[in-house]
This record gives structure tokens, sequence and C-alpha cells, in this order.
């Protein structure tokens, strides 16, 4: 080997380790150049939003009009399915699943029940329940408009008692409105909603009627949830009618006053209204044509109307007598007022004997109940002759 090739490999074996060490630095100068990169800048909001902008011109730019109407048609389809998922998430947190309507709350639907009902309320109703019911209602109270705000803000300077005295109004006017504007035949959240405000208003009165304040405030919203369910009940609106479901919602509406009734004060201030409407009832009867056109209406009323006092008495008028605060002068009140509607009814017996016989039902179930209780035989004598005889 020659002299210079000797000096040529000499050189190549002295700047190897040179050659590796600037290639090792170039390595991490890049690496370290694409992390810098890819690292958003702290940039502030308006920064970013000219950026985009920026970004955005020369799409817009370059773009024909079709497209960008293509493309905002399809933000608009995006905009409108989020905007259906949140009020799909607002439903779920309102009635998720574990609040849903239990499959018990609707049966015996129209037909007595053997062995009575302990209570109509649901023992599961709790707090949490509540609030999601509460905020239900007052979701239905903003959409009503500037009248419920105004409302809304009056009572919002109320003490706790007057609150929750409030809160029965808006869960009675609630369960009254989605009585007349859903129908109860094949739509599935009105099981749901109307199961909730019956609970709620149960045990609402539960918490209000032991404190024995603004009795005459709750005596007023109960009177009032009845004679609104009752002509409900009676007079089925236009367009259930119109959908042949008008005889099916009155079963339900009766169902409704049915398990409100398992409290005492709804129940027996139910039976007075009821048997006062069953005696102006026959009245009208005694001047109206056979072959009038709503005296089908008024035929099917009568017996819906017999058939809720029946079943309220079957149901629930031995718990009542024995709960504690029993208003026994309002049940000697009730049990005249049916006693005189059998006596209105009897005056028609020419026309249908059907309503005496059905009556005659419903006076030997109260006479059964009565002999069964001490305390429910306490009643007037002149009650007790007519009664049993």
């Amino acid at each position: 080997m020659s002299a210079g090739e000797h000096t040529t490999v000499a050189a190549n074996t002295n700047t190897t380790p040179d050659d590796q060490s600037l290639k090792l630095a170039l390595a991490i100068s890049l690496l370290r150049s694409k992390f810098i990169q890819n690292r958003p800048p702290p940039t502030d909001r308006n920064e970013s939003d000219a950026l985009r902008w920026k970004r955005k011109v020369p799409h817009l730019i370059n773009s024909s009009p079709l497209s960008l109407a293509k493309e905002r048609k399809q933000e608009l389809l995006r905009l409108r399915e989020d905007l259906k998922e949140a009020e799909d998430a607002s439903q779920c947190d309102l009635f998720p699943k574990s609040a849903s309507c239990k499959c018990y709350f609707f049966d015996n639907l129209g037909k007595l029940s053997p062995q009575g009902l302990e209570d109509g309320s649901d023992r599961r109703f709790n707090d949490v329940l509540r609030r999601r019911f509460l905020r239900h209602v007052r979701f239905k109270e903003r959409r009503r408009g500037a009248g419920a705000s105004i409302q809304r803000r009056q009572f919002s300077v109320l003490n706790t008692e007057d609150e929750e005295t409030e809160q029965l109004r808006a869960s009675v006017d609630f369960l009254v409105e989605l009585c007349d504007t859903v129908s109860p035949v094949g739509e599935a959240n009105f099981a749901n909603w109307a199961h909730q405000a019956v609970d709620f208003i149960l045990a609402s009165l539960k918490n209000l009627l032991p404190r024995g304040k603004d009795t005459k405030l709750i005596e007023g919203i109960v009177n009032s949830l009845i004679m609104r369910l009752v002509r409900r009940m009676c007079s089925p609106s236009k367009v259930f009618e119109s959908l042949h479901t008008g005889l099916d919602a009155q079963f339900y509406v009766q169902h409704l006053i049915r398990k409100l009734g398992s409290e005492a004060y709804v129940g027996q201030r139910a039976i007075l209204s009821v048997s006062q409407r069953i005696s102006v009832l026959a009245e009208s009867f005694l001047f109206l044509d056979p072959f009038d056109d709503s005296f089908p209406g008024m035929h099917g009323c009568m017996f819906t109307l017999i058939q809720l006092i029946e079943f309220l008495i079957s149901d629930y008028l031995l718990i009542w007598s024995c709960a504690e605060g029993f208003d026994k002068m309002l049940f000697e009140e009730w049990v005249a007022s049916i006693l005189h509607s059998r006596k209105a009814l009897e005056l028609l017996e020419s026309r249908n004997g059907l309503y005496v016989l059905y009556m005659d039902r419903v006076t030997g179930e109260l006479a059964k109940q009565v002999g069964q209780s001490s305390s429910l035989q306490k009643l007037k004598p002149e009650i007790l002759d007519n009664l049993f005889h």
C-alpha cells in the first residue's frame, strides 16, 4: 500500500466519530423542530379566530356557490340533529328509566279490585323524582308565555309553605292540562306524566294537610281538581271524539280520580261532588228528548259517575275510616248525597231502570262497608235507617 492510501484511510478513520455526532445532533434538532411545530401556539381567542378565518377564506374563494350551499345545508342538518339529541337528553333527565311509569298504575282500569287498594301513591316517589317532576312542570309553564313568567316571579318571594302550596296548584294545573291536550289512548308519555303528577299531588297533600295551615286554599285547589277532572271525564274533547277514543279516555280520567281518591281528603270530596252531579244529571234527563244528539253522551256519563263512586267506596272506605283525622261530618254529607241521588234516579226508572239497579249496587256496597266498621256506624239515625232499608 502506498503512502497516499495510508493517509486517506487514516483520515476516514479519524472523521467517523465526528460524523456520527453530527448525525445525532441533526436528528435531535429535527425532532425538536417537529415537536414545536405540532404544539399549538399560545395565542388568544381573537388571534385563533383570525387564523381560522384565514384558512377558511381560500376555501370559500375556490368553492362554487353550489358546494357552499350543500355545506350550509349539511351544517343545518347537523345542528337540527344536535338540538333533537339535546331535547331527548332533557326528557331522559326528567323521566329516566328508573322513574318511568310502573306497569301497575293503570291496572284494573274500569274494573273492581277484589282485595281493595292499599295506597294509590308510589312509595318510591322520593325527593329526586319530586325535583324532576317540578322541573318538567316549570318547563311547561315557561312555554305558556309571559303570563307564567310573571306568576313565577311572584312565587319566588313566597316562603317555603306557600311555595309548596303553589307547587301543588301547579301540579294540579299540569295534570288537568295533560288530560285536556294529550290523548291517553295510544300515547306512551301520558301514563308516565299522569303517574308522576298523581304521586306528586298525593305526596304534597300528605305534607301540607297535617300542618293545618291554608286549609281553605288547599280545599279550593282540591275541589277545583275534582271539578275539572269530572268535567273532562264527562265531556271528551272534540279532538278525542274525532279519533274515536272518547270513551276510552273517560275511563283513564276516571282512573286518575280513583287513584287520587286514595287520600281521604280527596276521595270523600270526590264522592260528594260526583253524587251531586248525578242528581243534576238525573234531573236533566227528565226534560231531555231521548233522540237528542247529546243523549248518548249523557247516558255514558251517568254510568261512569256511578261506577266511580262504587270504585272509591269499595277500594278505600275502610282504609279512610281507620285513618287519623277522618272527617266524619263530610262522610255523613256524602252518604246523604248518595241517598238523595238514588231517589232522583228513581224518577227515571220508567225510562231506564238500569240506573236504579246500578245505584242499588253502590248503596249495598256502602251498607256492607259501614257494617264492617264500628266507627262508621256512628251516623245519624235517619241516615242509617235510609241506608239499611
